[in-house]
């Protein structure tokens, strides 16, 4: 018994003697491990205060102050100081014996330095497009400020009463700003594009990099369409402020002056014609880049906005047609009979049903339209129909016993009373 507790103990201490030399080498590695971090944590704090990076960080937006500049180079030395354990701990635990626990974590770190190389070539490839993207969106927005871009976007798209007013600053550099961004956004896209697939990381970059492949393609066609929409605001400018100016030279606009002594409206005849031709000029432009940038949706719309538009126009002319008839025949009437209810009731009435015409015409819920004019004027001659017969019974009398005296007094003119000598 005696010899065998003898044994043990004489195991046991041979065991610790020859695990010693690898228990002091793990403790040195960690006393090692604690001095590299603690120098490099140091080192990377100190360092980044003194070169003054605290307010590069604030001056790039990512703090909002420099105590919060120092904190973020406190928490960025801190993060060194916990990677450099991390590259000696898989020694450490590799000399204990523990190699199960130092196998992933020394995998993980090969991994991580394997794919170190690609992310360091994309972080190059991205920061050199950047500085050439914005090298090229200043030079471009400079371009523009020198050529006056705003200008002759204004002199396209606004009415003249419009540029009269003097642009204040900020609608000066407008469009320039517009232009430096697209042309910014157009160079980054294939840049990114390089430094995702420089990654290397199938299952993230195929798929971004297949839609920024496709915005790239459609980018031509957008540029087209953004053209054409461009020269066709211009046209339809140019076109409706010249039928505008031709119509009021044939003094088409003096039908107003009727219309104004008719009744109580005030528009200028010449300038709604211009305006509606521009639109419809404009509408055609629009569905034609609508179709240069190839989208099936965009198709559809376009087209039935085409097949719509002579519906619209035709509802239009009904609709103006009804507004300018009715208050010419309602003026005629109130200075023929001297009687305003009667021109008033005239002109309101022939509007209301240019207005169920011009509804029927744009097939707006045409059932609902019909039935509710049947209705209106069904309780309109009811309503009529009572009044008279049963509250105007005197009026009445009274107004066909006028007319009847009338008829009388006109049947013996003097005509009928023979010649005279």
């Amino acid at each position: 018994m005696t010899d065998t507790v003898t044994d043990s103990v004489s195991s046991g201490l041979n065991s610790f003697v020859n695990f010693l030399p690898t228990l002091l080498g793990a403790i040195l590695l960690l006393v090692l491990a604690w001095i590299v971090a603690t120098i490099v944590k140091k080192a990377v704090q100190k360092g980044l205060k003194v070169a003054g990076f605290g307010k590069l960080l604030t001056k790039w937006g990512v703090t909002n102050s420099q105590e919060q500049a120092e904190t973020t180079i406190d928490s960025l030395s801190q993060v060194l100081y916990f990677l450099v354990w991390l590259l000696f701990l898989p020694g450490i635990l590799g000399m204990l014996g523990l190699d199960a626990v130092a196998r992933p974590i020394s995998n993980m770190f090969d991994t991580a330095l394997n794919f170190f190389p690609n992310m360091f070539a994309a972080i190059v490839i991205m920061a050199i497009g950047i500085i050439v993207a914005r090298f090229v969106k200043n030079l471009v927005y400079n371009l523009a400020l020198t050529l006056d871009v705003d200008k002759w976007v204004s002199k396209l798209t606004t009415s003249k009463s419009a540029l009269d007013a003097a642009p204040s600053a900020g609608q000066k550099t407008t469009m320039a700003k517009v232009l430096g961004n697209i042309v910014y956004i157009i160079i980054l896209i294939p840049i990114v594009t390089i430094a995702l697939e420089t990654l290397n990381i199938q299952t993230i970059s195929r798929p971004i990099v297949g839609v920024l492949n496709q915005v790239l393609a459609a980018i031509p066609n957008v540029i087209v369409a953004v053209i054409l929409l461009a020269v066709g605001v211009a046209i339809a400018k140019f076109v409706g402020e010249l039928l505008t100016d031709l119509l009021s030279s044939t003094g088409i606009n003096n039908l107003t002056k009727f219309i104004k002594n008719s009744g109580n409206m005030n528009f200028d005849i010449a300038k709604i014609i211009g305006q509606i031709v521009a639109v419809v000029i404009g509408v055609f432009f629009t569905v034609e880049a609508l179709n240069v940038l190839n989208l099936e949706v965009l198709n559809t719309i376009g087209s039935a906005m085409i097949a719509y538009l002579p519906l619209v126009i035709s509802a239009l002319i009904i609709l103006g047609v009804g507004v300018v008839g009715g208050s010419i025949l309602g003026g005629f009437v109130t200075k023929s009979t001297g009687n305003k209810f009667a021109g008033e009731s005239l002109k309101y009435i022939l509007i209301v049903l240019s207005v169920f015409m011009a509804l029927d015409q744009l097939k707006f819920a045409t059932s609902i339209v019909n039935l509710a004019f049947i209705l209106i004027l069904g309780a309109l001659s009811v309503a009529f129909a009572i009044a008279f017969g049963i509250g105007g019974r005197d009026f009445a009398k009274n107004q066909l016993a006028e007319l009847d005296k009338k008829m009388d007094k006109e049947s013996k003119s003097p005509n009928d009373q023979g010649p005279t000598l």
